[in-house]
């Protein structure tokens, strides 16, 4: 055979197998944020920037599998969602981010810095007192949750970027934050939350989202792993509830329901040496939770009505009373919540002691 022969026959070969080589980048398992919204609270019609896009690491270096692979059976004659209790919330026109914050794996997070000691008196631990606006706003009556002394909200990526220390001088305390859901997903504004609401002198604790397309010990490990354990952290809280947004349409059993909750809240529980705080919205409990988990301190939503009608008997440690809050620290609305206590009663809570969910 002729030498340009040879030289042709190997040039055609390496153009041939750098346009095949490319196929395979088509098969990369791309991890992609969940669907999940929380709290009944629908997709904002502004457009808000997402995490960036991360190769899926392998099963054995400790990433999860896709959630289609829970093999968990599909509960029959499924309620409809919907709360005739309830309102759906819409959020107000944002502007999205510049950009989305870089995320960072929870173990190669520095610890939060300690407060100046000569912060102003709002960073030193005081009890903000409540000033905040209601878009809906309603008559509680004598039952006002005004009459309690210490507030807080709930955030998510949906808020945007927060001015924590507004949100602080209009009367937040404390703040719940959305970091996780399902076994894949991490709000890509939690991190930057967690280190902003500290900073701002809130006490801080953060929430996972439940997904019931995927196992509970699933869904532990990889809250565990983007949570930090940190010293003066408030509780985790399991988010349960049935969301018509969410992409699961699946409706465990109540029996299934109470086992995926007790897998899940005892890990969590071993590993933050907390006792978790369920959150729940009125069709969720009336469906599945009703004289369930009595020695566990609740969360319970009832934006129109007091607790104690919503869900009669059980004892409470939050309400959130409000998805249609106003604030200086937020563009759009925001959910609204309390503690049922004093202010005694919540420093003692809230520097460790595991106080029992207060009486109605």
């Amino acid at each position: 055979m002729r030498i340009p022969g040879v030289i042709s026959f190997l040039i055609a070969s390496l153009c041939l197998a750098g346009c095949t080589s490319t196929a395979g980048v088509d098969a990369l398992d791309l991890q992609k944020p969940s669907g999940e919204t929380t709290s009944s609270v629908v997709r904002p019609p502004a457009s808000i920037a997402s995490a960036p896009t991360t190769k899926r690491i392998p099963r054995s270096a400790g990433r999860l599998a896709s959630r289609t692979d829970d093999p968990e059976p599909v509960a029959e004659n499924a309620r409809p969602f919907g709360l005739a209790e309830e309102e759906t919330v819409m959020l107000g026109d944002q502007e999205a981010p510049d950009a989305a914050p870089q995320l960072e794996p929870a173990a190669l997070v520095s610890p939060s810095k300690l407060l100046n000691r000569n912060a102003p008196p709002m960073f030193a631990g005081s009890i903000m007192r409540y000033g905040f606006r209601d878009a809906k706003p309603i008559n509680f009556g004598k039952a006002s949750p005004r009459r309690l002394a210490v507030h807080g909200v709930d955030v998510s990526r949906w808020q945007g970027n927060v001015n924590w220390g507004k949100l602080r001088a209009q009367g937040a305390n404390f703040a719940y934050i959305k970091a996780t859901d399902g076994g894949d997903h991490l709000d890509p504004m939690f991190m930057k939350n967690w280190r902003d609401a500290d900073a701002a002198g809130l006490k801080r604790g953060a929430y996972h989202f439940f997904y019931w397309c995927r196992t509970a010990g699933e869904q532990a490990d990889w809250f565990i792993r983007n949570v930090p354990r940190m010293p003066g952290a408030l509780p985790p809280v399991i988010d349960v509830e049935w969301n018509g947004e969410s992409s699961c349409k699946r409706r465990p059993s109540r029996e299934k329901v109470v086992e995926k909750m007790q897998v899940f809240m005892d890990k969590l529980e071993r590993h933050y040496g907390q006792r978790p705080i369920i959150y729940t919205a009125p069709d969720f409990y009336r469906d599945n939770l009703q004289g369930e988990f009595l020695d566990y301190p609740f969360w319970l939503r009832a934006v129109a009505q007091h607790p104690s009608k919503v869900y009669p008997g059980r004892k409470w440690l939050f309400w959130q009373y409000s998805g249609s809050g106003l604030s200086h620290g937020v563009s759009g609305r925001i959910d609204l919540n309390v503690f049922h206590g004093d202010e005694r009663q919540w420093r003692a809570w809230a520097g460790g002691q595991q106080l029992l969910a207060s009486d109605q």
